[in-house]
């Protein structure tokens, strides 16, 4: 078997060679380079994207190369922010790529060619408040698509003088403030499911 390797070896190497001479045989198939990373690169969400910044919202701003420019900064309760070079800003009812584009308009006339960034850090002005018989009362970040029930779930529940039939929320309207019954037991029994409505921010439970 020893006297058979070198020849073997030898009419591998041949072939090996031939195949690399021959015309008709093509290398593997290249992988995509989007498949070495099938994870894009970080994107906003449509509901980021979307999103209106709102008065104590905190939002970091990055100006490419800007350093004195480059700051996070919390939005004023008029819906401004201040900045060098361009003093008050409106920020509040913008989304983060309206008030970039409005930041970049400004500095123009100051720097050539600035490219800016916005983004949201906190979001403060997106809440609802839980107010009376409840275990933690106080303010609750209001979550996409939050309801009633979930807001008092966070709460830690109610006292032991509850009166759970009679929890309502106040909600502005057209300027006058509205009354939406709840009533805790007949919701999670599933007897009045549309009591369960979804919460706007500003929005006050009461538990009596």
């Amino acid at each position: 078997m020893k006297k058979h390797l070198p020849v073997l070896a030898a009419c591998a190497l041949f072939a090996l060679g031939a195949r690399a001479q021959d015309p008709a045989a093509k290398p593997p198939a290249a992988q995509p380079a989007a498949a070495a990373n099938a994870t894009p690169a970080q994107s906003k969400s449509s509901n980021e994207a979307e999103y209106k910044i709102g008065p104590q919202d905190t939002i970091r701003i990055d100006v490419w190369k800007e350093v004195e420019l480059t700051r996070t900064i919390p939005v004023r309760p008029d819906g401004k922010i201040s900045l060098p070079l361009l003093n008050d800003v409106q920020a509040a009812g913008l989304t983060a790529e309206e008030l970039a584009a409005s930041i970049t308009e400004g500095l123009k006339k100051y720097i050539n060619n600035p490219q800016v960034t916005v983004t949201v850090t906190e979001i403060n002005s997106r809440r609802v408040f839980v107010t009376g018989e409840v275990t933690r009362p106080g303010a609750v970040q209001l979550l996409p698509s939050m309801t009633v029930l979930q807001a008092l779930s966070s709460c830690g529940g109610f006292t032991q003088f509850a009166r759970t039939k009679n929890i309502y929320v106040l909600r502005q309207e057209a300027g006058k403030q509205v009354k939406h019954p709840f009533n805790y037991k007949d919701v999670i029994s599933g007897k009045k499911p549309e009591d369960d409505i979804q919460l706007q921010a500003g929005d006050v439970i009461v538990v009596p």
